[in-house]
């Protein structure tokens, strides 16, 4: 006789399991480096901005499952809205029919973005650049894409192609034609475009590496030149879209921005169901679609199913409700404006930088001898560990979920959801604080974990 299958029951029995789990199955580096670095935490619950571990302590999550989970974790709307949407049996996905979900929430998506007429449904952000780069292509009958040094647009392969991380591509080309720019550098843009083989720049508004945002100007100028030169502008919003950036769009941030393609995902889902759209202008569409031969020439297996549909459906309409946006602006202004005042507190703190709720916090070279000298035992053994010596504290004693920005920086990203508020904000910079203050006094604990990734790094160049 079959077991009847119970999820609480095989969770119950086999959830203790999961790290052997993983290093057994899956990818076996995950495991070793949270083991490494003291993330291997054990969270039973979560609910908006927050998790609790099973002795019941509390976690402030600032990195929101590396955006996607802009409204927090298990939002009663969206909850509701899946709920809704399973116990309708719809006929889903039965590919010859068009049902009124993809619709209706392409045509709430386009009424932030006016501009644009048209919406692709995929299920991922790479999904979304990947038809981005299909599109433009196609569109303007040319092979090859620019993109900005330091870029992430993801990681199969035609994104990759568009990725600026070298550790990302090693070992994957051939790929795509392509050719890297400075973001902000219009005279690399220009000489660029006048080879005449160009499809499209793509770019983020905020680069998520870093923290970088495009100089005040450079997107209308580069939108501009493209124009000129009948190439387009890609827009990758996966990350900074949805409100993160105290606008729906980061883009909308300079007046007169209005690319041809837009990508949006991660926080689309309600942190449920992947989904990711590319939209653009209609002219583009009519060409990819240009005829009933052609209907199907782009497409996605699950995309446009019911419950990715209903989910961001609901997700937008919490935005409107709740004011996600403008939350995200206030909120992330009070964090940004009181991190900004410790700069020059601590002679380790570089930099404050970002917008809305994606923030960077960069470290730098300090002056005094004494923590000059332990900072370059740290830079000569490999770049990054300072901010990972301070993202370990936030988490192992002041119970705070951060990431360090990228391979090789020295810049912690700060990346909540988008319904944190003022206390929440607090909390982190009053945490940050004290680990600050722990590393200028010499905190033992602290730079004797540093020793460690000191020798960790030595051991495996």
């Amino acid at each position: 006789m079959t077991k009847e299958f119970d999820l609480a029951a095989l969770l119950a029995e086999r959830g203790a399991e999961r790290y052997e789990l993983h290093d057994r199955h899956l990818n076996h580096q995950l495991p070793r480096m949270l083991h490494t670095i003291g993330f291997d935490k054990v969270y039973e619950r979560a609910e908006g901005a927050h998790f609790w571990d099973a002795d019941g302590n509390d976690y402030l999550d600032m990195l929101a499952g590396f955006a996607v989970m802009g409204l927090g974790r298990h939002h009663p709307v969206v909850r509701k809205a899946l709920h809704d949407v399973l116990d309708a049996s719809l006929a889903d996905l039965t590919r010859f029919d068009c049902p009124p979900l993809p619709g209706l929430l392409a045509e709430r998506l386009l009424s932030y973005s006016p501009h644009l007429d048209r919406v692709f449904f995929g299920n991922s952000g790479t999904e979304a650049v990947e038809t981005a780069l299909k599109f433009a292509r196609y569109a303007t009958g040319r092979p090859r894409i620019l993109y900005c040094t330091h870029a992430f647009h993801g990681l199969t392969t035609g994104s990759l192609s568009v990725n600026g991380e070298d550790g990302f591509r090693k070992g994957f080309a051939p790929l795509l034609p392509d050719t890297a720019i400075p973001l902000g550098d219009l005279d690399a843009l220009a000489r660029e475009l006048r080879r005449g083989d160009v499809a499209a720049l793509v770019v983020e508004p905020i680069q998520g590496k870093g923290v970088h945002e495009a100089p005040p100007g450079y997107l209308r100028a580069a939108q501009d030149l493209l124009h000129r030169h009948k190439a387009l502008l890609i827009a990758d919003e996966v990350q900074t879209g949805l409100g993160r950036t105290g606008k729906f769009y980061a883009f909308q941030h300079e007046d007169g921005v209005e690319p041809d393609l837009v990508c949006v995902a991660k926080a689309m889902s309600g942190g449920y169901v992947p989904v990711g759209a590319t939209l653009g202008k209609d002219w583009i569409f009519q060409k990819v679609y240009s005829s009933m031969d052609r209907v199907q020439v782009h497409s996605a297996s699950f995309g446009s199913n019911a419950q990715a549909m209903a989910a961001g459906l609901a997700v937008l309409s919490v935005m409107e409700n709740e004011q996600i946006v403008a939350n995200a602006a206030a909120v992330g202004e009070r964090l940004k404006s009181r991190l900004t005042e410790l700069v020059h507190r601590y002679e380790l703190l570089a930099d404050v930088r970002g917008r809305g709720l994606m923030i960077g916090i960069e470290f730098g070279r300090p002056k005094s001898l004494k923590l000059r000298s332990r900072w370059t035992m740290l830079q000569t053994a490999r770049k990054g560990l300072f901010a990972q010596m301070v993202v370990v504290p936030l988490l192992q004693r002041h119970r705070i979920l951060t990431q360090v920005s990228g391979d090789h920086l020295e810049v912690i990203k700060l990346i909540p959801p988008l319904i944190i508020d003022t206390a929440d904000a607090d909390r982190f910079v009053d945490a940050f604080t004290e680990v600050m203050d722990d590393a200028h006094n010499g905190g033992g604990l602290m730079w004797d974990f540093g020793k460690t990734l000191v020798k960790q790094a030595v051991a495996h160049r």
